[in-house]
């Protein structure tokens, strides 16, 4: 870093005896400006939103495929792989955690009940154990401090009552967390209103947990799950003992009553598989023309994933292609590093071209990075961010943190001089949402990296099934791919950073 700032001093220096002159222009820039077009970026966005993806999970045979399809394209401009080893593709560590459906289950005197098909994990299923007790029976609404349901401690709890498609009602949080904070061995609870809905809630249930594999303390304790169980099972463990289930369903509406099920004891036991996987990070690299300014970066970014496959729909559609979210930001990305690579003179300070995945988890990919990233982070002196910029207005974006840095004026002044874009970059139009802290970015402006995040706003396919590569503004796009390309090529050869406004570098990198 030492280096750096004699270089940037030394720059200032001869600065000073030179006329005020604007940024020189690139040479081709023109020239590499044109090679992003409407028809190009309509092409690359029907590979990454297509239903072969699967919708890009995190992580997903999709989100790999997708990785390997960057990578090569990135390769192919002649970048330089940006990860440590040298490679395009950057891996970070999960965990996938699912109960084994086939090793766990319900024992009642004379019968087995396995999940999946009889029982289904809510919550606690990071740990693996068993337990053996009685059962008491929960029945009708209101609820239950947990000095009064001390007396269920080393017994397995059944609550029959009303669940949503999480498997517990809402107004049920509360009992639950009370019985198993008194010592309640399990807590399972049983649907009222019966089993439709069980054959969804079970694919949803048995579906591997992923969570980031660092910065968390992995779950201790003891061995309490919270489950769900089907109203044809709990006839099956309470009609051999005179117990009509239907009474329990009926009395869901009337006061809370607990009843110990003499003679009866369950043995719940739950495996629990908790894996090491690896999710892709795609990093390319430009390097900057100037030896006295290489050592600087400046990086684009996107995110590469989606939310995957789900339920089907009324069409039996069950893909979350994710076109505007976040294909058409990747797409822009990419189209910036195939111009950046058409210059015949790099810029000034270098390029890195990121592409994440797991932000949809909780912007894992771009943590991750932001902690490991191609070079130091004090060397990276700005962030252009592109999430959903393919949809609404077709002559408008929202520039989302413009007000924090000088990037927001660099922003106005070469727009102006570009009106061949036709781009409007407005104010945060929804500052309530938060959305400056909701995207890939905001890893970086917390490491202290000025950002400008490019965003087009949600609409009605937002997470949905109708996010389609059809439904792209994909001249929009393309137009806004080319506005970050001379935000870049600007900042790539300026004299000096970008500077942060020193109160927003106060709140949001020193936090105070």
């Amino acid at each position: 870093m030492e280096s750096i700032m004699k270089k940037r001093s030394a720059a200032i220096l001869i600065a000073l005896t030179l006329p005020v002159v604007a940024t020189a222009q690139q040479p081709g820039l023109e020239q590499a400006a044109a090679t992003i077009t409407e028809a190009g970026y309509a092409q690359r966005i029907n590979v990454i939103a297509h239903d072969s993806m699967g919708g890009r999970n995190t992580p997903s045979a999709g989100l790999e495929m997708t990785a390997v399809w960057i990578a090569e394209e990135l390769e192919t401009l002649g970048l330089r792989g940006g990860a440590r080893d040298g490679s395009f593709i950057q891996r970070y560590p999960l965990r996938s955690i699912v109960v084994d459906s086939e090793a766990s289950g319900l024992n009642a005197p004379g019968t087995r009940l396995v999940f999946g098909r009889d029982l289904i994990p809510v919550s606690g299923t990071t740990v693996t154990g068993n337990a053996q007790g009685g059962l008491i029976l929960i029945s009708g609404s209101g609820t239950l401090e947990t000095s009064e349901a001390r007396p269920f401690a080393g017994n397995h709890v059944i609550v029959v009552a009303p669940a949503d498609s999480d498997g517990v009602d809402r107004s049920m949080r509360q009992r639950l967390s009370a019985l198993i904070t008194a010592g309640a061995l399990s807590v399972m609870v049983t649907n009222s209103s019966g089993d439709e809905s069980w054959t969804a809630s079970a694919r949803r249930a048995l579906r591997p947990t992923v969570r980031k594999a660092w910065g968390e303390r992995r779950a201790e304790g003891s061995f309490a799950p919270i489950l769900q169980l089907r109203m044809s099972a709990l006839r099956e463990i309470l009609e051999p003992h005179g117990i009509n289930a239907s009474s329990l369903q009926e009395r869901s509406g009337s006061d809370i009553e607990a009843r110990l099920v003499e003679g009866l004891e369950l043995t719940l036991n739950q495996v629990v598989r908790d894996e090491g996987i690896l999710a892709p990070n795609v990093v390319g690299i430009l390097n900057g023309s100037d030896p006295a300014l290489a050592e600087e970066y400046v990086v684009f970014s996107a995110h590469m994933d989606h939310v995957g496959i789900g339920e089907p729909d009324v069409n039996g559609d069950t893909i979350f292609n994710g076109a505007d979210d976040d294909a058409s930001g990747t797409i822009a990305i990419v189209s910036v590093a195939e111009a950046m690579a058409a210059l015949p003179v790099a810029p000034k300070r270098s390029m890195v071209f990121l592409l994440v995945s797991g932000e949809e988890k909780g912007l894992w990919g771009s943590e991750w990075y932001a902690e490991n990233p191609s070079a130091p982070i004090e060397q990276y002196v700005a962030n252009f961010n592109a999430d959903m910029v393919g949809r609404n207005w077709s002559d408008t974006i929202v520039a989302i943190g413009k007000e924090h840095s000088d990037l927001g004026e660099t922003l106005r002044r070469v727009n102006s001089e570009h009106p061949e874009i036709g781009m409007t970059a407005i104010d945060d139009l929804w500052p309530d949402e938060r959305f400056y802290f909701r995207s890939d970015h905001y890893n970086f402006a917390r490491k202290g990296v000025p950002i400008l995040f490019f965003f087009n706003g949600t609409h009605d396919d937002y997470h949905g099934r109708d996010d389609e590569p059809n439904r792209i503004d994909h001249d929009k796009a393309a137009r806004i791919a080319k506005l970050i390309f001379y935000l870049g090529v600007d900042i790539g050869n300026a004299l000096n950073p970008p500077e942060w406004n020193p109160e927003s570098y106060r709140q949001i990198v020193l936090g105070r």
